[in-house]
């Protein structure tokens, strides 16, 4: 049977319309429609109602078609509306827009009543379109309005509550800045970061974490230069050496790299805007061994056009390996940029056994 983009609407057969509408095969919706004689309705292809007997079907091109025809739309798929997974992506829309233009954190009930779900399936829909629950894309994107509030703010209090927390202590039970508000507004003041280098056989690899887990996994060949991009980070944080523990978490690290399938248990401080956030957790669901490209996570985490904002938070994640970025490639399969250098990223996907495309 014709795949969608093989063939044009008009050059469909009959045969291959049958076939799509017996598979329910939703890529065929919009492109035709079917109606019925003894029901006296028309479908979408991927309508779930119960299959009608070839000889009472008939193809539409169009909604109109079928309607000047005789026919009225079902109400199960309703084909003159906008499609289920468009309803969905709509919905979900508003939602996050009304998130990120609320004072105070909607509840589930008032962003499922807005969405017009039930609040189990609304949920359910919103950590699939979005890749993270309504709570977390909410608290994450509070968390990003503190960030851009401190540096002017008169006080971190000020900054807190012009982001939407009606308490500060509800920031500190769930914001991810990596740090403070006030050691972050500082460029890290008052932060203690633990740092340390050691070889692998990728060159060189800084560790750094703060309290909460590690906030930074860096590649390079000199370690100077991985300890200033960890002081360009955090410019006014206290830096300060891993002691035999620390060196325990620096060894996980570097096993990491050495064989980057193994399952990531490393306790992560993560940080990041909402956006990055939604990417580097879609990363982390691609299986060792296997690729993905920039547009397919793209569509994975509800943003297809958004390709090259993709493209930047891939570029802009601090923790190599553990948030598995090297596993993004070209659509073609090819190899495309990677912080810590192209002969890296090669290397990893080698120790998973993936070959790339030669560009």
């Amino acid at each position: 049977m014709p795949t969608l983009g093989t063939v044009s609407p008009a050059d469909l057969s009959d045969a291959a319309r049958h076939a799509a509408v017996a598979a329910r095969d939703g890529a065929f919706d919009g492109r035709f429609v079917y109606s019925v004689r003894s029901t006296g309705v028309y479908c979408r292809p991927s309508c779930p109602s119960r299959a009608a007997l070839p000889r009472n079907v008939a193809f539409h091109a169009t909604c109109e078609a079928a309607e000047a025809a005789g026919f009225r739309p079902c109400r199960r798929c309703r084909p003159d509306e906008a499609s289920r997974e468009t309803r969905r992506a709509e919905a979900v829309a508003r939602a996050c827009r009304l998130i990120d233009e609320s004072e105070t954190a909607p509840t589930l009930d008032d962003l499922a009543h807005a969405a017009g779900m039930s609040p189990f399936h609304f949920h359910r829909v919103f950590k699939a379109a979005i890749g993270v629950t309504p709570r977390a894309y909410g608290s994450a994107r509070r968390a990003e309005r503190v960030a851009k509030a401190l540096p002017g703010a008169a006080s971190v209090t000020e900054a807190l509550y012009e982001a939407g927390y009606g308490a500060a202590s509800r920031f500190y039970a769930g914001a991810r800045l990596g740090m403070t508000p006030a050691a972050y507004r500082k460029g890290g003041a008052g932060e203690t970061i633990r740092f340390a280098v050691a070889a692998c056989s990728l060159g060189a690899v800084l560790v750094a974490a703060t309290t909460r887990g590690v906030c930074a996994i860096l590649l390079g060949d000199e370690p100077d230069a991985l300890l200033r991009d960890l002081e360009d980070r955090f410019p006014n944080a206290a830096l300060a050496g891993g002691d035999e523990g620390f060196a325990a978490l620096v060894a996980q690290v570097v096993g990491l790299v050495e064989t980057p399938s193994r399952p990531v248990s490393l306790p992560l401080d993560i940080g990041g805007t909402a956006f990055q956030q939604r990417v580097w957790e879609a990363l982390r669901t691609i299986p060792a061994g296997t690729t993905a490209s920039y547009a397919e996570i793209a569509a994975r985490i509800g943003t297809p056009a958004a390709v090259r904002a993709v493209a930047r938070a891939c570029g802009a994640n601090a923790l190599a390996v553990a948030i598995p970025c090297h596993r993004v490639v070209r659509a073609d399969g090819a190899l495309s940029g990677y912080r810590w250098g192209i002969d890296r990223k090669r290397a990893l996907l080698a120790r998973e056994g993936v070959e790339p495309v030669k560009a």
